[in-house]
């Protein structure tokens, strides 16, 4: 692999002229990294480049947490219940035919931005089941070069299946694919940087630290085995004695409160111990990765007057547990080690060092550089505009929520090992509510089981608040009776459950046509309860379906307040 170093290059690259002012991005996203394990803590370059030079929002969500579904949203800025891609396989849940099906290879971020005057780059793992039998069907648009990872390689660390632009596809075997990315990567960025009277965007997907996943046709479909990723030979010796943190809810001694996760055994030592040992080799192979943001960062640094005008971003597709909630290895699972992921950015106007609060998540990305980039807002975004720079957060008001949905099976990492495929009755609903006042996690399972946390003070979500109605402990939350508090949550989760447009970022406009209800804490007031506790239909299902079925959603609208059902005077 290649490491770029600025005083090699500067010596070729001369004066630039007649540059664009509109600013380029960068889009670096690896592939079910966490948060929550503290995976960034062992990444020097993302510390230096990002957490020291730009601002890292904490409470930033994936919408669904699945390699291909949450890639879809995060290119179209629409949830996953609008684009209807919601799992990684075709025929009808999911995959880059279920993309091309719902005319996304005509309508999304490259052919935008190319339409706005950028050039676009694309290096990496695009989606699930874009293979050497459909890259052709057609190809996929938007992009000025690319080289792709494909199937059936796009998970082999030192034999990838790839193509580049328009050219046939081939195996490379004995190349790491993380360096092979990185190469591509500065490759397009010299591109880029030579054209320089367009705007740019490239985007950097390596697989790493994603498991090494091997597919094998079966007479019922494609099957599908997880093994620990496998990091580059000069990592491989790294961090030989660390173990995933043991968080409250590492293997607890009680299970969980719904679903599947309340018949989950507690992990064995043998158990824990090849766990600790997949997390190794996720730190390892995320040295590669440290590599390639060096390799870019170099070559920035080699155009200063480009890395002045470049926007950067550090996320992941999705989250990963090991051993929470005693579960094996694997994602798509509602708990905030899946779904609450890294979301770095620096660039021109945004404060470095710097530590944000604000919920977003992989919807309003698209919104965010359109924002950035002066491209007027869509209309069909289901998400809106972060407040990354410190104009924007003097001026927007971002919204308090976040929705999260999935559909279908709990995929078992590591399943050799566990000696299980999968675990059903995986589909859920889930919004999170954040504030400087409160921070919630409320669920409804398809079983109709029910899950509530604080996560203010029950972080590791190990005290399920949602059947608390024994007298002798504590019934409310955040001072709110916890019953009124679930009338709300509710309706607020039945409002973004088909929402689109301006209704899924401001649900509570639906629910309160007359706009004077901003947020949860409006929502709150006594007038209210008997609009939200008699008059609002739960969310529930019929039964645990594997993909979007409306007809097992139960209710798919709210009611809209009317005065009639006002249960608070002025007068008392």
């Amino acid at each position: 692999m290649r490491i770029y170093a600025p005083t090699l290059l500067l010596a070729g690259i001369g004066a630039v002229i007649g540059r664009s002012t509109k600013p380029n991005f960068i889009f670096i996203m690896t592939d079910d990294q966490d948060m929550h394990m503290n995976s960034l803590d062992y990444q020097q370059a993302v510390q230096k480049h990002f957490v020291q030079e730009g601002t890292w929002f904490k409470k930033h969500f994936c919408t669904v947490s699945q390699c291909c579904p949450s890639r879809v949203s995060l290119l179209t800025g629409k949830a996953a219940h609008n684009t209807n891609v919601t799992d990684v396989l075709p025929p009808y849940v999911g995959g880059y035919p279920k993309f091309v099906e719902q005319g996304f290879n005509e309508d999304y971020l490259p052919l935008w931005l190319q339409e706005a005057g950028y050039n676009t780059y694309y290096t990496g793992k695009m989606m699930n089941s874009h293979s050497i039998n459909t890259y052709e069907k057609p190809r996929i648009k938007g992009w000025n070069a690319s080289d792709f990872l494909i199937d059936p390689g796009t998970y082999s660390y030192c034999n990838a299946s790839m193509t580049r632009n328009h050219e046939p596809y081939r195996y490379l075997p004995g190349q790491y694919s993380t360096d092979v990315i990185a190469d591509n990567a500065v490759e397009f960025l010299g591109d880029a940087i030579a054209a320089s009277d367009r705007p740019f965007f490239l985007g950097v997907a390596p697989i790493g630290p994603h498991s090494e996943t091997f597919a094998e046709e079966t007479p019922t479909g494609a099957l599908l085995t997880f093994a620990p990723p496998v990091p580059a030979k000069r990592h491989a010796h790294l961090f030989s004695n660390v173990t995933i943190p043991r968080t409250p809810n590492f293997n607890p001694d009680a299970p969980g409160t719904a679903s599947y996760l309340k018949t989950l055994r507690q992990l064995n030592q043998s158990e824990i111990d090849y766990n600790d040992d997949w997390y190794r080799k996720r730190l390892q192979t995320l040295q590669a990765v440290e590599d390639l943001v060096e390799s870019i960062m170099a070559r920035l640094t080699a155009s200063p007057e480009v890395l002045a005008n470049t926007y950067l971003i550090y996320t992941s597709d999705n989250g990963f547990h090991l051993s929470q909630h005693r579960l094996p290895p694997g994602k798509s699972c509602g708990i905030e080690e899946d779904t609450n992921i890294p979301f770095l950015i620096r660039g021109p106007g945004i404060a470095k060092a710097a530590v944000e609060h604000i919920p977003s998540s992989h919807t309003d990305i698209v919104p965010t550089l359109f924002h950035l980039a002066g491209i007027p807002l869509r209309a069909d975004f289901d998400g809106e505009p972060i407040p990354v720079t410190r104009t924007m957060q003097q001026y927007t008001a971002k919204s308090e929520h976040v929705n999260i949905e999935f559909w279908g099976l709990h995929r078992v990492e590591g399943n050799i090992f566990f000696g299980q495929n999968q675990h059903v009755n995986n589909t859920y609903k889930t919004v999170r509510v954040i504030s400087d006042d409160y921070n919630l996690a409320y669920t409804v399972w398809c079983t109709n089981e029910h899950e509530l946390y604080d996560m203010t003070h029950d972080p590791y979500q190990m005290t399920n608040l949602y059947n608390n109605t024994n007298t002798n402990t504590n019934t409310t939350l955040n001072t709110w009776p916890i019953q009124t508090l679930k009338s709300r949550l509710n309706a607020l989760l039945l409002t973004l459950k088909r929402c689109k447009g301006r209704d899924c970022t401001r649900p509570w406009t639906k629910l309160h046509p007359r706009g004077n209800v901003k947020n949860l804490k409006d929502a709150m007031h006594m007038r209210y309860d008997k609009f939200y506790l008699e008059h609002q239909p739960p969310v529930t299902f019929s039964e645990c379906a594997l993909g979007q079925i409306l007809g097992t959603e139960g209710s798919l609208e709210p009611v809209a307040w009317r005065e009639e059902w006002d249960s608070w005077s002025w007068a008392t």
